[in-house]
Order: structure tokens, then sequence, then C-alpha cells
């Protein structure tokens, strides 16, 4: 993908056209073209050139696209951090990475010094949003002597095959996770977004919170640039405010996790606002719930309810339900664009056949590069034909849609018999108290592991283990019921609004 190109067509054709609105400020894609060519010649004036890798740690604000789109524009690789990383995680992965820039905003428990002197591989560290000027002997740029820069540029054309991120997905500490992406992957996300569905440049969408550090987060900025959407940003996500967007700028597209439905479906006035122009509602992250989307699907009945898939590993999104698609339907997660083939194997590596749960397996143009600098974890995971063992338990239909089950790591075997995590949430759902839920395995000495689940009830409601095992018994089989049961008042979240299981497990 030629992001300067994209930059310039934008600027050109809709130059007076919000490309972002952020805190109820429009920024038009002219000012987006200005900006992100502005920091890419400062970086460049810092001597940043192909391949170079330039780490981001900043929050959602527009300075985070403008860093991103810079560095593409000028053929390096953008290596994206969590604002909620520790200094020594940021440290792990900059030296990791190898990283030869650092962008970063000023944040407590974060010292630029300490980075400087544990990171040997960083030539210069950009800071933005200082409380005070920084002195000299400081020695870190603000981000307002970098948009000074009036270096001029000479890039180099577009390879699809050159490096274009990596994203970090897990490995603090250990062997990192950082997935290789190349130009070519970025072209991914754009084409199986227009391969399902009908979209242009009237449609706007909006940026719930989903951190930049995540593919996610980057498919919202290739979508404004690519189609000439308006990216309505939010910094994180909070329900009633990411209602209010919607109404206020008439949003038609929106991409959440199915924690992010329960927030919303949890305000006592979710239904009494104008979600008109709601065209496509996507689910992504999780198996979802067709209860939940029901409930909401009341409120914006003209809006196509959409499931989705996709991982880092395979530039996400890659597969979506077709439009029309009824919410009891949403389990499915729709069929594979063309250039990706899709298989279900069992345990020995044989193909199963449709109807059959197996672990999917993927192959094509969007599989990633592999894993940076760690050979054995891409030996794990990609076989010799190219084949991406995705983690995630699936079946196809005869129709040739496929359905996440799970992932491999939340199939339990109950004395013998297979129980997935996701099927059990999904029976607790059907209670009428329930507000969320998660399940989880623990140990046990009789039948090897349980499922064991985590409820919060809604607002107002008793709920008692006693009436839930009861109600459970009539949607489950025997051994899927939950042995244990845990009434909390609310289950923490990851950076992309997920359920955090790894701390439920640790609990």
């Amino acid at each position: 993908m030629d992001i300067l190109g994209l930059l310039e067509k934008q600027a050109q054709e809709l130059p007076d056209k919000p490309a972002i609105i952020f805190r109820d400020e429009p920024l038009t894609f002219k000012i987006l073209y200005a900006e992100s060519l502005k920091v890419a010649q400062g970086l460049a004036g810092l001597g940043v050139g192909k391949a170079d890798k330039v780490a981001i740690f900043l929050p959602n604000t527009p300075e985070y696209i403008y860093s991103f789109l810079s560095i593409f524009i000028l053929r390096a690789i953008s290596v994206p951090l969590d604002f909620m990383l520790t200094e020594e995680e940021v440290i792990n992965f900059i030296n990791h990475s190898e990283s030869k820039i650092l962008i970063a905003q000023e944040k407590k428990e974060f010292n630029p010094q300490n980075i400087r002197d544990k990171c040997p591989c960083l030539k210069e560290i950009i800071l933005f949003r200082q409380k005070e000027p920084l002195q000299p002997a400081a020695r870190f740029l603000s981000w307002q002597e970098l948009s000074q820069e009036k270096q001029v540029l000479s890039l180099p054309a577009v390879q699809e095959q050159d490096y274009s991120a990596i994203f970090y997905t897990s490995g603090s500490t250990g062997h990192p996770k950082g997935v290789l992406l190349n130009y070519g992957h970025l072209d991914n996300p754009v084409e199986v977004l227009n391969y399902f569905l009908q979209v242009n440049d009237q449609d706007s969408l909006i940026s719930a919170g989903v951190p930049f550090s995540h593919i996610g987060g980057l498919d919202y900025m290739l979508f404004m640039l690519y189609f000439g959407m308006t990216l309505v940003l939010m910094e994180r996500f909070h329900p009633l405010e990411f209602l209010k967007n919607m109404e206020k700028y008439r949003v038609t597209i929106f991409c959440i996790v199915p924690s992010m439905f329960v927030a919303v479906l949890s305000l006592k006035e979710y239904d009494k606002f104008d979600l008109a122009s709601l065209r496509y509602a996507v689910v992504f992250g999780a198996p979802s719930s067709p209860v939940l989307l029901e409930r909401f699907h009341r409120v914006c009945p003209n809006a196509y309810l959409l499931n989705g898939w996709g991982m880092t590993e395979t530039a996400a999104p890659n597969t979506y339900l077709p439009t029309g698609t009824r919410a009891k339907e949403i389990p499915h997660t729709g069929k594979f664009p063309p250039g990706t083939e899709a298989k279900i194997v069992d345990s020995a590596g044989n193909t199963l056949a449709d109807e059959q749960e197996g672990e999917l397996l993927l192959r094509g143009k969007a599989i990633m590069a592999g894993y940076y600098k760690e050979p054995g974890l891409t030996r794990q995971v990609l076989t010799e034909e190219g084949w991406l063992k995705t983690g995630d338990i699936a079946r196809r239909d005869k129709s040739g849609r496929y359905s996440i089950v799970g992932r491999k790591k939340e199939m339990l075997k109950v004395a013998g018999e297979i129980v997935f995590c996701p099927e059990v949430e999904e029976a607790i759902y059907r209670h009428p108290k329930v507000k969320e839920t998660a399940v989880i395995g623990v140990a046990d000495q009789l039948r090897g592991e349980v499922p064991k689940a985590f409820i919060t009830a809604k607002e107002g409601e008793i709920l008692s283990e006693e009436e839930l095992r009861s109600f459970l018994r009539q949607h489950l089989a025997h051994f899927k019921v939950p042995h244990y049961f845990e009434f909390v008042s609310t289950l923490s979240k990851n950076r992309t609004g997920k359920i955090d299981k790894e701390l439920l497990k640790k609990s």
C-alpha cells in the first residue's frame, strides 16, 4: 500500500472533509496530509529511512495517526506500543525490535532517561506534551521541534514484500511475539472490507478506544484513509459517550467487541438514542452472543448485524458475515475472501469434513511474515507449506460459512468430555438477570478440569447459584454446567476491551 499516494489523493479530492473528529474538533484530509508529511520530514531529518524501526508510545490521539502514517511514508517499520505498558515492557520491546527512534508522551512512572540509558539502539527520543519546556541537557526532542524540520524527502518505491510493522501481541519477558507484517499486508484489511461490504466516502466510522497498538487500531486508520471516511476518534471507551458520538456524528459503521455491547446495553437510556444512520454493526474479537445482539438490534433495526474474525498474524480482518444476516446466525463468522485458503484439521493434521470441529488453518497473502527474531516461535505456528495454525477451534457448514467455537486454550476436557468455554458463556447470557460472564477451566482431582463461571448480575437483580445452575441444566449437558460459580461486581478488561481471563485464572 502506498500511504503517501493515498494521502495526496484524499487531500486533493476531499480537502475540506473531516478525516478525523477528535474531542469535537474536525481535522480535514488536507490537515491529515500536511501533518503526516511534516512528521515524516522531521523523522527523515533524524536519519530515518527505509527499514528503520520507529516505536510509538502514545495514547489514541491524532498524533499517533500522524506518526504511524509518517513512518509508512518513509517506507520504515512502525513498532506501535500500548500506552498502558510498563516502563520495563517498553524497554524490552524497544530492544527486541531494535528501534532507532521512540515517539512517546510523558506519563507517570515513565522516565525517558531510563529508556535512553537502557536502550542502546535508540538514537533519539521525541517527547510529546511536556508539562515544562525541556532543557537542552535533557537530550530529547520535543514534538514541536520535530514538526519544524523541513527535510526534503527522497523516497524509494513501495515494495509489497518490504516490512511495514511489528505488532507485539505478548511476551513482555522471555520470547516476545512481534508479528512482522509487510506493506502488502496493509492492503488486506481494506480489500476484505471492500469485498464483503459496500462502503464509500459517505460513511463514517467510530474508533471506540481500541488502541492503535492493536491491529484493529491500524484498521481504523486504513479504512479512513483508503475509503475517505470520517473517523470519530475516542481515546478510550465510555459507553454513554460512544452512543452520544454515534448520534451526534451520524456514524454509519462501528466495530466493537462483545464486552462493549454488554456495557452499552447496561445503560438504562441506551434505547433513547437515534442510531438510524447506522448501516453496519460489527462485532470482533470473540464468539458473540446472539441474545445480546438481538437486544441491540432493536435500537438500530436498519443496520446489518455482522460478525467478523481475524488475528494480528493474519492482518485482520479476514472474514465477515454477508449482509442480511439475522442475529441468530451471528455465531457464524462468515467466509474467507479470494486469496485466502482455509481448512479444518484434527490433532493429527488430517483435514476434516463439513460440520466437524477442529483447528482452523489458513494460507495466503494475508499470513504474517513470521514472529520477528523468533524463528522457533514461528516454526510452531507456520508449516513448511505456508499454513498458519490459528489456535482457533472451528467448523464449516455445507454453505462454506465458518464458525469459531473457541480457542484451543478455551477447550476443556471434563472427565474425557470436550467443553468449550464460549458455549457455556452463551448459555449463561440467556438468563435474564445476567449482565456479564466469563468461564474458565480449573483443575479438578476427579475430572481433570471443570468449568468455573464468573458472573455479574444486572443492576438491582439478585441471582443465586441455585437459580442459575437450575437454569443451565435446561440448556447444557450436565458435564458442561459450571462446577463453580463466583459472583463479582465487575469483570476486568484488557486493553482491547475483552474480559481478561488470564487475570481470572490467577484469582
